[in-house]
């Protein structure tokens, strides 16, 4: 079973002003078929969490690791980390003009297998994956999130998430946008690659909704860029009945 350790983590951004701390020593452990649900604040650093796992270059680690099973992932190229078994869902997902879902599919998990897959094999796994998240058969040959509604494009996020089988997923508020049957679908997809592959899931998101249909294991509560409170499914009933003022009034005073 694989393991990703975040310990200590420091993360700054540059502005215009000078550098901005935005994590200040954020440590999680997060096992193989476990599912993290990051809540909190706009602003308290969910996303720069997210992006930072990926390897995004704007975000400057100060102080801090990110291990997986061991190896230093804050030396990895994001492509290697991706090669490793990380992968992110975007809260944004970017438009790829020109290349087909299929093409930009099949190149992802030719690189990260080291050997194209069989194409028969492919097209059978391709179709499978969008007939469970219900997606019409031409959707493979439209442009990467090109005139994609916003619950399109996270149901493709879901559908590389089981295609490509990494060892574990952030999704950054793949909630965002969804009306109740995407977020269903979305859901289950998720669940459907937790099942088959033993998935492990930091879930960040602001509000409950997702999670009951994402059921997580752990719920901890980011504020100013640290882990304010950790526990279990019931701190998410918690929050959404008192919500961050405590936390926030707690960390003012400090």
């Amino acid at each position: 079973m694989s393991t990703l350790d975040i310990t200590n983590l420091h993360v700054s951004i540059e502005t215009d002003k000078g550098p901005i701390n935005i994590l200040k020593g954020v440590t999680l452990s997060l096992d193989q078929n476990a599912t993290h649900a990051i809540m909190g604040p706009n602003g308290s650093g969910k996303s720069t969490l997210a992006y930072t796992i990926a390897g995004h270059p704007r975000y400057v680690v100060t102080e801090g690791a990110i291990t997986l099973d061991g190896e230093d992932v804050l030396a990895m190229s994001p492509d290697e980390r991706a090669k490793a078994g990380l992968f992110l869902a975007m809260q944004y997902p970017v438009e790829i003009p020109g290349v087909t879902v299929t093409n930009f599919l099949r190149t992802a998990k030719t690189a990260i297998d080291g050997v194209a897959p069989a194409l028969r094999d492919w097209v059978k796994e391709l179709n499978g994956a969008m007939a469970e998240l219900k997606m019409e058969p031409g959707f493979a040959q439209r442009n990467v999130n090109e005139g994609f509604s916003g619950g399109e494009k996270k149901r493709h996020e879901i559908m590389q998430l089981e295609l490509l089988r990494p060892k574990f997923a952030v999704l950054d508020e793949t909630d965002s946008g969804l009306d109740v049957d995407a977020l269903k679908i979305v859901g289950a997809g998720v669940n459907r690659a937790k099942a088959s592959t033993g998935l492990g899931v930091l879930l960040i998101t602001h509000y409950t909704r997702i999670l009951k249909y994402i059921k997580p294991d752990y719920v901890h509560v980011m504020v100013d860029g640290v882990v304010a409170e950790s526990g279990g499914p019931e701190l998410a009933t918690k929050l959404e009945d008192e919500g961050y003022d405590r936390y926030q009034t707690a960390t003012a005073a400090q």
